[in-house]
């Protein structure tokens, strides 16, 4: 009897989704470490991206962008908090369907909830695993979401 379960093939590579390599990513980190840790990430990726340390006049600082393809937002953030953030965000019909992503150290089910009927797109708990990572962000740039605690 053959197993049920597909495989693919030796043969056939697994496709990872393709980053664009103009994507422009904003990063929302009050941490500077953890924003360097994101940008070197990312900069691993060929991407570029912007840095704001608070959700205080997010919306104004992205208006001054070109592009903005994605934003990473920690939860915890001095002035506004990313729920506050993510409002006046979507608020702005330029941001509409720009995915905004939660990056927080509250990584829970509970936390991830909130996020989800906030209206994030997806949640990603820290610490970022570099590992993971990569592969994390090209599904997000290729529009599936991520709700993952690491």
């Amino acid at each position: 009897m053959s197993d049920p379960t597909p495989t693919v093939s030796d043969t056939q590579p697994i496709k990872k989704p393709n980053i664009p390599k103009d994507a422009a990513v904003l990063v929302v980190e009050d941490n500077v470490s953890n924003f360097v840790l994101i940008a070197r990430m990312l900069g691993y990726l060929g991407i570029h991206c912007e840095w704001k340390t608070s959700g205080y006049e997010v919306v104004e600082y992205a208006d001054t962008l070109p592009r903005l393809d994605l934003i990473l937002m920690d939860i915890r953030l001095p002035y506004e908090d990313g729920y506050g953030a993510l409002k006046k965000i979507r608020a702005s019909e330029r941001f509409k369907t720009v995915p905004i992503i939660a990056v927080t150290a509250e990584a829970s089910t509970e936390q991830m909830k909130k996020a989800r009927d906030s209206g994030f797109d997806g949640f990603l708990g820290k610490p970022l695993d570099p590992d993971r990572f990569p592969d994390q962000i090209r599904r997000i740039l290729s529009g599936e979401p991520v709700w993952e605690f690491s």
